[in-house]
């Protein structure tokens, strides 16, 4: 493999070997001694920096699941809160959670908790030149939590990440979303709630749901969140519930 792996290809090569059971080591080396000028060529723009952080969330995700399961299943909320916030993914000399990874880098520094309306605050200098400037609530489709039924893209690639982000969504509303024509009723995973000012309030959620066809176009259904989100094995309620089933 070449040492001149180029960021991109780098987060790509990762995720790949770690759905395949091979061997990360070399490649999480890399990836925490790439150059900061290098990232920045690799990252100017939105597509990079979309499939690059979304590899790298999944990859470590699974990482250090597998590192650490046995210990954090059996803990409480507080073991379970650590995997997300602790600071373990090196990437470019600086260290980072997956927190980081998602509400720093992904959704534009917007604070974990507040239903998408807050912003993070007192973001690094690093989070601020790589981070996506607009969230793109997409995402929250396409990241890893540990879950059996994880998203159906191997792995993100620049020039093909918008319409792999479709095909994640349009497969976990299928899987996750459920309609009641009679009540005009759409029941829908509790992270459109945690999440809603990500995608508009209320009505871009239905909005949202009517571009993916999970809801007729027609109609303004009422939304029911499930009380547990079912998609994901291990995960942690943004309002401070813990929500693993």
């Amino acid at each position: 493999m070449s040492t001149q792996l180029d960021p991109l290809s780098l987060s790509a090569d990762l995720l790949y070997t770690v759905k395949t059971e091979g061997d990360a080591d070399q490649l999480r080396e890399r990836l925490a001694a790439l150059e900061r000028s290098h990232l920045e060529r690799a990252l100017s723009g939105r597509e990079g920096k979309l499939a690059f952080w979304l590899n790298c969330y999944n990859a470590y995700a699974q990482l250090l699941l597998e590192e650490r399961e046995p210990d954090l299943l059996d803990g409480g909320f507080l073991d379970r809160w650590k995997f997300f916030a602790r600071d373990q993914v090196p990437v470019c000399g600086v260290w980072l959670s997956l927190n980081d990874i998602e509400h720093g880098l992904l959704r534009g520094s917007k604070h974990p908790w507040g239903f998408g309306y807050v912003p993070r605050l007192f973001p690094s200098s690093f989070e601020r030149e790589f981070r996506l400037e607009q969230c793109d609530p997409r995402v929250h489709f396409a990241l890893s939590h540990g879950a059996d039924h994880c998203p159906p893209i191997a792995v993100y690639s620049p020039r093909d990440v918008d319409e792999e982000l479709d095909i994640a969504i349009e497969w976990f509303l299928e899987e996750n979303v459920s309609y009641d024509p009679e009540t005009e009723t759409a029941t829908v995973p509790r992270r459109f709630r945690s999440y809603r000012g990500d995608f508009g309030g209320r009505r871009g959620i239905v909005s949202f749901l009517q571009e993916y066809n999970a809801v007729p176009p027609d109609v303004m259904p009422s939304l029911e969140y499930e009380q547990v989100d079912r998609s994901a094995e291990l995960d942690v309620d943004l309002e401070g519930e813990d929500v693993r089933p």
